[in-house]
């Protein structure tokens, strides 16, 4: 695996700082945008540049490598997988709460019209 999705000599550092620090970030982006009605196309913007500020905490902590495609991918996929399913969790509530006469929630991630 490492090489492959990480760089650095042990699992935990990615798992540190792109899992806890990297998906707790996307994870309040993606709450964040969902809170304001923002659109999805501003989130994958926030999430894009968010990719890159998890590569610069990997160069600056741990002496990765700052301008690598390959880890920049790698980061940013983890980014929007949690930006995107908070996005879609939190919009799922708000759409139950706000508009509860027209829909109820129908899942985690999903609403449906009231019957």
């Amino acid at each position: 695996m490492q090489g492959m999705i990480y760089e650095e000599g042990s699992i935990w550092i990615f798992l540190f700082t792109t899992i806890l620090i990297g998906g707790g970030a996307a994870w309040m982006t993606g709450r964040s945008v969902a809170l304001a009605w923002g659109s999805l196309g501003l989130l994958v913007l926030y999430l894009l540049l968010l990719g890159a500020g998890i590569r610069f905490i990997h160069h600056a902590l741990y002496d990765g490598t700052m301008f690598s495609l390959h880890y920049y991918i790698v980061d940013t996929i983890v980014a929007f997988i949690f930006g995107l399913f908070s996005y879609r969790f939190t919009r799922a509530g708000q759409m139950a709460t706000q508009y509860s006469w027209l829909y109820e929630r129908s899942g985690p991630l999903s609403w449906r019209p009231r019957t």
